[in-house]
């Protein structure tokens, strides 16, 4: 079977998603005056505010911590590739001088 994987972005994003339409939905059938109604609304957008807020900041901070692995893992396979090839080339030319000597 092909499994799929679902990253942690896409889960916060999608229960914030959630989050922001089972409240819209609440408020929308909640009892209240309109009054009452437009000071819930605006409690609630600023809510969600803030937990976007810092859900973007937990993604970027994820990601950045990401980019400086993957940054560090692509410098140490780079110098094991220019040392391999190094080696090589050292090896070729001791071999070219061994063959020409002969």
């Amino acid at each position: 079977m092909n499994e799929e994987r679902t990253s942690a972005p896409a889960i916060l994003l999608a229960f914030l998603l959630g989050g922001v339409v089972g409240a819209g939905l609440a408020v929308l059938f909640a009892p209240l005056s309109g009054r009452e109604t437009r000071e819930r609304i605006k409690g609630l957008t600023e809510e969600v505010k803030e937990k976007a807020e810092g859900a973007i900041e937990d993604i970027r901070d994820k990601v950045k911590e990401t980019l400086d692995i993957s940054k560090k893992t692509l410098e140490e396979k780079k110098s094991i590739v220019t040392a391999a090839f190094e080696a090589g080339k050292e090896a070729m030319e001791k071999e070219k001088e061994r063959l020409t000597r002969k």
